[in-house]
């Protein structure tokens, strides 16, 4: 479980098809944590990379992580290449502040970022979600995640889809969303009560 509180950034060094007869995974992606992400961890550990909780299989100088086609199919981890920068959060313990909101790193789908619209205080950011379904979940001053950062929901336009966020200044400075640009595409994953609400009591 996580809180959407990026503890820092890493880099892509490699991400490459598995190709074995015996494999278990589909995609092996190799970051370089640095030392003070990396710390004490362990193989078979959970790390939520750009927002979807992934287990690190092999630790040296390096981190590697082994990918199934579900979650390639359902995020953005496939679009990334040697060398891009991934948010980073490693997974929340019980004696940890809750300072964002509770995440699985199960993302939901995919959003499109349609408008960027910068200001002295803050940036607001318009995505389009792909999966209509996923707006059942989404409330006015909600939580959601996008690449993993905990944010507050401003705007939703049900009729295009859309939804707003706004960024401050540290949240840009911390985290990927600043090298983000218009078209690119980005995990979200919605609020959790919101899915179990919609299950058991479904909206018509």
């Amino acid at each position: 479980m996580f809180t959407g509180i990026i503890q820092g950034l890493a880099e892509v060094k490699s991400i490459s098809k598995i190709r074995s007869n015996n494999k278990s995974a589909d995609t092996k992606l190799c970051i370089n944590l640095g030392g003070k992400l990396k710390g004490d961890l362990k193989v078979g550990d959970s790390l939520s990379i750009n927002g979807v909780c992934l287990t690190a299989t092999r630790i040296s100088k390096t981190v590697d992580f082994e990918i199934i086609n579900e979650t390639m199919n359902r995020t953005c981890l496939g679009l990334l290449k040697a060398g891009d920068k991934v948010n980073i959060e490693r997974s929340l313990r019980l004696s940890d502040r809750l300072d964002g909101h509770f995440l699985l790193g199960h993302v939901d789908g995919v959003g499109i970022i349609k408008k960027i619209i910068k200001s002295p205080i803050q940036t607001k950011v318009w995505i389009r979600i792909q999966n209509k379904k996923l707006m059942s979940w989404i409330v006015p001053k909600g939580s959601i995640a996008i690449d993993g950062v905990s944010l507050t929901i401003t705007d939703i336009e049900d009729k295009d889809k859309m939804i707003s966020v706004a960024l401050i200044p540290h949240t840009l400075a911390t985290t990927t969303l600043t090298l983000k640009s218009i078209g690119e595409k980005v995990n979200v994953e919605t609020d959790i009560i919101g899915k179990y609400l919609s299950r058991h009591l479904p909206i018509k």
